[in-house]
């Protein structure tokens, strides 16, 4: 199984989209999927499991979690217990806004989220209520369609970011609880994220924890849903999209940088999973 790619149109005149109060179920569940919009998840009820980036998390109601753009990210349902959630999408581009006088983004969440790799925050009861009923609002001005509509989804998702900001990453927050997952997979994708172009086949992996290479094929499938293969050309392809932007890199460069074989090979993967060609993100990321 392939990476799912979800697809957004970033020439949309309004980069935003809300799943609302949607069940997932094992059967009708997304499969392990990227992308560049934000992603923000509320779960009302039901439970299961988050696997984000290295960590995976317990899901269960009153969870939220905060998807960074270009962040590797499945989720598994409870197949008694399915969630229903709300998950709010949108374009960084979305909430940019001018300086005010302090230094405050409204991607602060998102932010510390990636900064610190803790993506699951635990609502107060009053931020649950506050939560709903901007989500509420959100839902009711994208069916109704009255003037200023687009206006007031901004003001509203604004408002949450904001008091996610705030409060959720507040000193005092409890740092959340994780579900069960052996000692030496955290250690390997660690080291899966620091080394990228290291050798990074299914023999070498399981050499460093220590485990036989079927267990550790069939524990990481089970963890992360995806296979050693798959996970390993997703996080090259991201880490080559920082280095794309971030530097005056050429592009044989980072390809090797990041594992990659061959230019063409790189080509071809990179163009696979972004749908453009390196040389095209360069210039229009």
């Amino acid at each position: 199984m392939n990476p799912y790619r979800k697809r957004f149109d970033a020439g949309v005149a309004f980069p935003f989209e809300c799943v609302y109060r949607d069940t997932k179920t094992a059967q009708n569940e997304l499969p392990d999927h990227i992308h560049d919009w934000y992603e923000l998840v509320y779960l009302y009820s039901g439970k299961g499991t988050f696997f984000i980036d290295q960590t995976i998390y317990s899901a269960v109601a009153g969870d939220i979690f905060l998807i960074p753009g270009n962040t590797i990210h499945r989720s598994f349902p409870d197949p008694d217990n399915p969630k229903t959630a709300t998950a709010l999408f949108f374009s960084p581009t979305l909430v940019h806004s001018a300086p005010l006088g302090e230094p405050f983004t409204f991607l602060r969440c998102f932010e510390q989220a990636k900064r610190t790799k803790t993506y699951k925050l635990r609502a107060t009861e009053n931020e649950k209520r506050q939560l709903e009923a901007l989500i509420d609002a959100i839902h009711a001005e994208e069916r109704n369609r009255l003037p200023g509509s687009r206006q007031a989804v901004l003001l509203h998702l604004q408002h949450i970011l904001l008091m996610l900001s705030r409060s959720a990453y507040a000193p005092e927050s409890p740092q959340p609880a994780t579900a069960a997952a052996p000692g030496w997979m955290t250690s390997i994708l660690t080291y899966i994220d620091e080394h990228p172009g290291d050798a990074l086949g299914l023999s070498e992996l399981a050499r460093l924890a220590s485990v036989t290479p079927a267990h550790f094929s069939r524990v990481f499938k089970k963890l992360t849903g995806m296979n050693v293969t798959e996970y390993v050309t997703t996080k090259r392809i991201i880490r080559a999209k920082e280095l794309l932007i971030e530097t005056e890199d050429s592009i044989a460069d980072i390809a090797g940088r990041c594992g990659f074989e061959s230019v063409p090979h790189f080509h071809r993967m990179f163009k696979k999973l972004t749908g453009m060609t390196p040389a095209h993100y360069k210039k229009n990321g």
